[in-house]
């Protein structure tokens, strides 16, 4: 069957903000990235933050467990015991329990092949599998940019690093995704894959307990219907935000049920053989890109 190739809006807003992936007429069409392996990129970072927030990101605590520091005086700043959340930058002289903190210099990214059946979760209180079971120890103290639902798989982005998970997961950075769908896609959803939608119940393919009921969807920056056979649609898209359970939501409005979702690149970042269950550090490239958008984003960590 032919394929029905539509190309979408280019946000122009890229990871490094000189991405040459071109959107029309097709997907395939994404720039390479170097193999070359970077732990590690420095940078330096004077801009206020939470004290909590900064404990957290220094030291081996969780951002409660920072909560809890500060409530019971075993944190200073500046010689001074602090028991409200003030705000603090690399500059202040920060102490837990008479321990200098020393601003970390360095962060790092790593890119996740998450299979089904795991939750971007740090704890389960149905005991279910979670990313952090399977990454090794020394990453229990990264976040996740966004998030996969239990039942999606692919390419997810942690750092030690929460401002730029944060300000990457906020970005109208395209995100690329292969899904199977139930069900045919037909012009109704082509148009609003183009010109974007408002649905006043968005709540098919929510999670039952979702507090969301409603939803504006932009555009879709690309999609490529690949094929449609024996009653399910398989489908390319690319997206420019990540909001709860977009997709799910977006199809369910048209009663089409997606039952394969998976990511495979978050702006010049892509899976590329990467196995399921498998992780990487950023490659020299990705870090220069990253680079990049710090800069011309203004963020600091």
């Amino acid at each position: 069957m032919k394929n029905d190739k539509i190309s979408g809006k280019n946000s122009g807003a890229n990871l490094g903000g000189n991405l040459d992936k071109k959107l029309a007429p097709n997907l395939e069409n994404s720039a390479q990235i170097s193999k070359k392996n970077s732990s590690k990129f420095s940078t330096q970072n004077s801009e206020k933050m939470r004290i909590n927030k900064f404990i957290s990101h220094n030291l081996s605590y969780s951002r409660r467990d920072a909560d809890a520091l500060v409530k019971a005086g075993k944190v200073s700043v500046n010689n001074r015991v602090v028991s409200d959340f003030v705000s603090v930058s690399a500059d202040d002289k920060v102490r837990v329990n008479g321990r200098l903190v020393c601003p970390k210099s360095e962060f790092s990214v790593i890119v996740y092949n998450k299979p089904k059946g795991e939750l971007v979760s740090r704890r389960d209180d149905r005991g279910r599998r979670t990313i952090y079971d399977s990454l090794p120890r020394g990453f229990g103290r990264f976040v996740s940019v966004g998030r996969l639902d239990y039942a999606s798989e692919g390419l997810l982005l942690l750092t030690d690093a929460p401002a730029i998970a944060t300000a990457l997961e906020r970005s109208d950075i395209e995100r690329e995704y292969y899904l199977k769908i139930r069900g045919a896609i037909d012009e109704r959803v082509k148009d609003a894959m183009r010109n974007g939608l408002h649905a006043d119940d968005a709540t098919k393919g929510a999670h039952a307990r979702t507090k969301i009921t409603s939803m504006d969807f932009a555009p879709f920056l690309a999609f490529d219907v690949m094929s449609s056979s024996g009653g399910y649609t398989k489908i390319r898209v690319m997206i420019a935000e990540g909001q709860n359970r977009e997709l799910r939501r977006f199809f369910g409005y048209f009663d089409l049920e997606v039952v394969e979702l998976k990511r495979v690149a978050f702006g010049r970042v892509e899976l590329d053989a990467l196995k399921e269950g498998k992780w990487r550090y950023f490659s020299r490239s990705e870090y220069d890109d990253l680079r990049d958008f710090l800069k011309a984003n203004g963020v600091r960590y």
